[in-house]
């Protein structure tokens, strides 16, 4: 588990995980900063170290941009769990998608022809466009340009703990 060392942006966000021989050579380059230190040192010839936990880059790396997958949780994100009809919140559970033009008039599956819809709205739409049902809809429906959530995958149980002031409350660890 000490050999994982998290890197973070030089806006403390974290970025990923590398290992310990990848920390120390970025930071023998003098591109990075140790933030935290494990208690195991490394040694080589001419000079002794603490094995670097956390360390953070001295320069701001711009995150590329990963498309948002379309699934039906993320279509739930993007609208806030509420009924794009009646402007409720919803728990997942009681909740469904709806396509705005329905697929029997040739309405796809895509980001711009779906919201998400309560049971009842559902009904009440059935196979028809909101208008001829007279419904409105709260917000015009458009692909998201990112998520609010963010998923670190950690290749172990438990979080070391010198990385806990830095992984925020929004970012799920993954086994």
């Amino acid at each position: 588990m000490m050999e994982q060392v998290l890197l973070l942006n030089i806006t403390y966000e974290p970025l990923k995980v590398i290992n310990w021989k990848k920390a120390i050579i970025m930071l023998t380059l003098g591109k990075v900063e140790v933030i935290e230190e494990y208690t195991r040192e490394i040694h080589s010839v001419s000079f002794s170290i603490k094995l670097p936990a956390v360390i953070r880059l001295l320069r701001f790396v711009r995150r590329p941009k990963t498309p948002v997958r379309f699934s039906r949780q993320n279509i739930y994100i993007r609208d806030s769990y509420k009924c794009q009809y009646c402007g409720r919140l919803f728990p997942p559970t009681d909740l469904t998608w709806d396509h705005i033009l329905p697929r029997a008039r040739g309405g796809k599956t895509e980001w711009g022809n779906i919201v998400t819809c309560c049971i009842d709205c559902n009904r009440k739409k059935g196979g028809r466009i909101p208008s001829e049902a007279s419904m409105t809809l709260v917000r015009k429906p458009k692909k998201p340009e990112w998520l609010p959530v963010l998923t670190v995958t950690v290749g172990f149980r438990h979080m070391p703990q010198t990385w806990r002031d830095y992984v925020y409350w929004n970012v799920e660890l993954k086994e």
